[in-house]
């Protein structure tokens, strides 16, 4: 059984000593290798120009090393190497891949590439060494280049797919990084480009790369994880055993050609499990999923997995409300397959996953195998429609990168729905969608007129959330107009845009009006309604433009009185001298001005805290001995966050400019306020035995405690001041082992 994907026991990169002579050798060893995997795809010539490439490549980056010490061409060759063998793209993706980094980062230039390769593998090149500086510092030009990027990937995939590759190859090796880059790169990686991986198709990468991003993340969590995987494999084994076994008898007597194993979740998935369920690891009864790959004839494969399925569901009970039917309706990345959960022996449940050979490859490869079944069909199938969507939302764009990205990821990257029109029709949208977004998804029209829908012939408001299979009828009004508020309503980029569309077209309307009260005025105080005098006046009220300006003055939130101080000199305005004022401004954390230079780069808490400000995330609430970072906030000064705070992989991915390595210094003076939440059995003096072990044993200070309790059991809230993890700890333990509790877990309080 192929145990979990990320290696557990991974050697840090090893420092290169090796002389010339050795390591042209091992350069050579890995382009052989790339070579060997390309050779079925081989046609006349290839071979010539993809070693064009890799000379190209090596000659470019002759001078390079990685951080790890190793040769920079390495790194281009085993891009390669993922895109052939892990992603299953062909040559041209191979001579861009050996060539991703060339135009960026060496002499070479794009003409250079189109004169030698030919304009394809130039633009796909081109679009490689835009997307690097996709999540920069820069958040106005991440906006613009991540347009670019979605804008290449609409026209030609294979640039996401080689950056994914480039991307995962560097997670794989990111142990030669400094820390705060570790965590940046991790939590990028999380934010965007796993789910990027789910999107096209790419399950095994994407699973990957969240294993390997909560390796750096959560190294504590991700240990303890691998650990308990590696310490049940064989019981595991001898499960999945025994549950096999009498499915195997079935399909050899239904004559089917077939392949049956189980497969680990990945540490990433359990570890979710865990959190959101509130459970242990002994109690995720899904650590594995039990994979069912048959070898069916196209026009049969439909009816053999609802064969296998019924042979699977007479052997073991099914929970109906745990079907998955993606042969009917596959997921819009091209994932076909039926999951269903049952009942195994010793009363466990076990998640199957029946799919052809054919539908396994697609959930493999991705889009590249995808478009390979796709050839000769002039469908457009719901990938073309996807990168549809992607077009129209950027030709409409105009938010700030970090909103852009994030509209992008609710609209592009979460998992999908299905909705039906009244007459039938389906529609794809994210999951959290809700009527508003399904209106604007028919026409902006009939989304700017919406006033309710009827989900099954029932009426509901605009902000209901719809479900998969729900049929939705949109009801409009000539009369309705979008407000504001509608933003937070809906989740789709194409809604929010045409709703702040509206907005605009809306607020010129009614600025026409304070123009001409603006004009007036200035005209009876004898000056003129001209460019300068309004850019005197927007300068003078600190508004960010004439239309604000105009607005403002018709909704009467800005008062005009102030003008009868201004002078008039011919047809100008002459603003009257500002009254001197003072002004307290917070103090803001300049990292080039705080203590000396070892200050700014590792900040130590406790001891020095007097030489820096800094407040405590209220998001999180870290302890000392949490794994912390600092996040230099405009106006607030340096605050810290856990790395494990749902805030972290966002501010990290787009603001890692901003993030300051931290670290606690012992100081067991200073007491944290931090929660735990409690679950147990509700038996008489159960808050006594707590209170006695947090207040007596421990001598804890308790700052708030509440106990409700319910059908036998209870749940309860304690606040508690603690000097650090270390304490925090040894009193979730001492909990723990309490009769009749059943879990002890942390939770962030407000203070």
């Amino acid at each position: 059984m192929d145990e979990v994907q990320v290696p557990l026991t991974e050697p840090a990169v090893a420092k290169y000593t090796l002389n010339e002579e050795q390591e042209r050798k091992e350069i050579i060893r890995h382009y052989r290798a790339l070579l060997k995997s390309l050779r079925p795809k081989l046609k006349k010539g290839d071979k010539e120009l993809v070693r064009q490439a890799f000379e190209m490549a090596a000659e470019a980056h002759k001078t390079m090393r990685r951080k790890s010490g190793e040769p920079y061409i390495i790194h281009p060759i085993a891009v390669a190497m993922i895109c052939v063998e892990e992603i299953g793209l062909g040559v041209r993706s191979t001579i861009c891949a050996l060539l991703h980094d060339t135009v960026e980062d060496t002499d070479i230039t794009l003409e250079d590439v189109e004169r030698e390769f030919g304009i394809e593998i130039a633009k796909i090149v081109d679009g490689l060494t835009k997307i690097s500086s996709v999540i920069d510092t820069n958040t106005s030009q991440q906006a613009e280049n991540f347009k670019k990027i979605l804008l290449t990937l609409t026209d030609d995939p294979r640039v996401i797919l080689i950056k994914l590759a480039d991307r995962l190859h560097n997670m794989r090796t990111l142990d030669s990084m400094r820390r705060e880059k570790q965590l940046k790169i991790a939590s990028e990686t999380v934010w965007v480009y796993a789910p990027l991986a789910h999107r096209m198709g790419l399950y095994n990468i994407k699973t990957e790369l969240e294993d390997l991003s909560m390796k750096y993340l959560e190294p504590d969590a991700y240990k303890d994880i691998a650990r308990k995987l590696s310490e049940t494999k064989r019981e595991r084994t001898r499960y999945i055993n025994e549950f096999i076994r009498p499915l195997k008898d079935k399909m050899i007597a239904g004559n089917f050609d077939f392949e049956i194993y189980g497969r680990p979740k990945s540490i990433h998935s359990i570890w979710n499990k865990i959190k959101k369920k509130s459970v242990e690891f002994e109690e995720v009864y899904d650590l594995f999923a039990i994979r069912v790959i048959l070898n069916s004839p196209p026009e049969k494969e439909k009816e053999d997995c609802w064969k296998v399925y019924s042979m699977i569901t007479d052997e073991y009970n099914p929970s109906p409300e745990r079907l998955r039917d993606w042969l009917s309706n596959p997921k819009s990345n091209g994932y076909e397959a039926l999951h269903t959960t049952v009942m195994g022996p010793q009363g466990k449940w076990v998640e199957v996953q029946i799919r052809t050979k054919r539908m396994n490859e697609i959930a493999e490869k991705g889009l590249a195998a995808h478009y390979k079944y796709k050839e000769g069909s002039n469908d457009e199938d719901r990938f073309d429609k996807w990168f549809g969507q992607i077009r129209e939302v950027l030709s409409a764009q105009d938010t700030d990168g970090v909103d852009f990205l994030q509209d992008f990821k609710t609209s592009f990257l979460a998992e999908e729905i299905y909705v039906y029109t009244p007459k039938g029709e389906v529609k794809m949208l994210p999951t959290g969608s809700t009527a508003l977004d399904f209106a604007f998804s028919i026409h902006s029209a009939i989304g700017t007129k919406c006033i309710g829908a009827k989900v099954h012939h029932k009426l509901v408001p605009i902000g209901h959330k719809l479900r998969s299979g729900d049929q939705v009828e949109i009801i409009t009004s000539n009369k309705q107009k979008p407000s504001e508020d509608w933003l937070n309503l809906v989740v789709t980029a194409k809604a929010k845009s045409k709703i702040k569309d509206s907005l605009r077209e809306e607020k010129r309307k009614i600025a026409e009006d304070g123009k001409y009260t603006l004009q007036r005025k200035l005209e009876a105080m004898g000056a003129a309604f001209s460019q300068y005098n309004i850019e005197e006046l927007v300068q003078f009220y600190k508004l960010p433009s004439s239309l604000e300006l105009h607005y403002r003055i018709a909704t009467k939130s800005l008062d005009l009185k102030e003008l009868k101080d201004f002078q008039v000199l011919g047809d100008k305005i002459e603003i009257p001298k500002p009254k001197p004022t003072t002004i307290e401004t917070p103090p803001v954390y300049d990292p080039n001005k705080a203590g000396s230079k070892k200050d700014s780069e590792l900040i130590i808490f406790g001891e020095s805290s007097d030489k820096i400000m800094y407040n405590l995330a209220k998001c999180c609430n870290p302890i000392p001995g949490d794994d912390v970072f600092g996040f230099v906030s405009t106006g607030k000064g340096l605050i810290i966050h856990r790395t494990s705070c749902p805030n972290a992989a966002q501010l990290m991915a787009n603001y890692g400019h901003r993030v300051v390595k931290t670290k606690w210094a012992k100081n067991k003076e200073i007491s944290f306020l931090t929660g735990l939440r409690i679950i147990g059995l509700d038996d008489v003096g159960v808050i006594n035995k707590i209170t006695n072990v947090i207040s007596g044993d421990l001598k804890i200070n308790i700052s708030g405690l509440s106990i409700d309790s319910r059908e036998g059991l209870f749940e309860g809230t304690i606040k508690v001041f603690v000097h650090d993890k270390e304490e925090l700890e040894e009193l979730v333990t001492r909990l723990k082992s309490l009769d009749g509790i059943q879990t002890v877990d942390r939770f962030d309080t407000e203070n």
